[in-house]
């Protein structure tokens, strides 16, 4: 292992300089070209086969998004170049001694925040608000990479600025990790697939990864965070492979540029029309589901909120599907799906629930 990590930093040595020394106009050449080359091979050998006319309105849409937020923050690396250019004789890799050590430093703490920032984007419904426009595009493309809203990429800079300041990450290493990470995310929301893509992906988050990670199904989704290295997936728990039926997020969304900026600031779990009734009718079927578990078992006693859980986990995953956070008040929903039932059979929900009352849940309850 130490002969591996050796022989990296080797390579890195004998290359960084080069590369690194490329002025900004090279690096967005080059990521130019990359783009240029994947849309190509996204044409001539699509893993999906999209309708050319909604690909073509994808790449429009995710064109004009990238500009509304460039004209914005200047392209996001303007401002790290600044911070970076102040801050950089200061931080943590001041004490790391060698170039390419701290070159592969900063890009594995880069990767490993913006793994975590991804994670949280996905448990927190206030940071799902805004990144649910990326996963909106039901057409996953190069191009859906710079599908981001404005707010969620103004905290990403918040983030990075931070980091860079905490470390003190030279303008060299922040150009080069910026292109480099640019390029692997252009790569993963690739619409293609190559033979060997899975042993890549033992290392890196290849296409056939990321693709799980936009499918419609929360179960699939909320997995494959990384940006460049698998690793922290496979360290944390959040790795799967498997390929998703459908890409996107259920329920329509806008396909325009103002639209997206307008739904990142819709909730992320909108109320729908006929809420009430909803609801009272999702407490019924949980409620029934409840009912046929405790039939099996005869009624006995004991067991029913712990039924009720269980119903309640599956109805919510049938009717509610992919939108993260969605949250009830256990103990009153309890009540409720057991009262709004249409039909009580033998009066047996009416001994659950005066048995609940009386149960050390009741307290619990009462607090809710």
């Amino acid at each position: 292992m130490s002969s591996e990590i050796t022989s990296l930093i080797t390579f890195i040595e004998s290359n960084f300089t080069g590369f690194s020394s490329m002025p900004g106009d090279s690096s967005a050449f080059i990521l130019l070209i990359a783009f240029a080359v994947l849309s190509a091979l996204e044409f001539s050998f699509p893993k999906r086969r999209f309708p050319l006319k909604q690909l073509r309105r994808s790449y429009q849409t995710n064109a004009g998004l990238f500009i509304f937020n460039s004209l914005i923050i200047s392209a996001s690396v303007t401002p790290l170049l600044m911070v970076a250019d102040r801050y950089s004789d200061q931080g943590l890799l001041s004490y790391v001694e060698g170039p390419a050590w701290k070159a592969l430093l900063s890009f594995l703490l880069l990767d490993l925040l913006l793994y975590c920032w991804h994670r949280l984007s996905h448990s927190f419904d206030s940071l799902w608000m805004f990144h649910k426009v990326h996963h909106n595009d039901p057409y996953l493309n190069v191009s859906t990479a710079f599908r981001l809203h404005i707010v969620e990429l103004l905290i990403i800079t918040v983030l990075k600025s931070s980091y860079i300041v905490l470390l003190g990450v030279d303008k060299t290493m922040v150009l080069t990790n910026e292109t480099l990470l640019t390029l692997f995310v252009m790569f993963h929301h690739s619409n293609i697939s190559f033979r060997g893509e899975k042993r890549l992906g033992q290392a890196i988050i290849a296409p056939y990864l990321h693709r799980a990670h936009h499918s419609t199904e929360r179960s699939e989704h909320d997995s494959n965070y990384g940006a460049v290295f698998s690793i922290w997936d496979r360290l944390f728990g959040t790795f799967t492979e498997r390929e998703p039926l459908e890409i996107g997020i259920k329920n329509s969304s806008p396909q325009t540029v103002l639209g997206l900026v307008k739904f990142g600031f819709t909730p992320a779990n909108p109320v729908p029309v006929a809420a009430y009734e909803q609801d009272l009718n999702v407490n019924a079927m949980i409620a029934e589901a409840a009912y046929y578990k405790a039939e099996k078992r005869a009624f006995t006693p004991g067991n029913e909120l712990c039924d009720w859980l269980e119903a309640k986990r599956k109805i919510n995953r049938i009717v509610y599907g992919d939108r993260p956070g969605r949250r009830s008040q256990p103990y009153k929903s309890y009540i409720l799906a057991v009262s709004s039932i249409s039909f009580i059979r033998n009066g047996k929900y009416h001994e659950i629930i005066e048995r609940f009352c009386c149960s050390a849940y009741y307290p619990l309850y009462r607090r809710c």
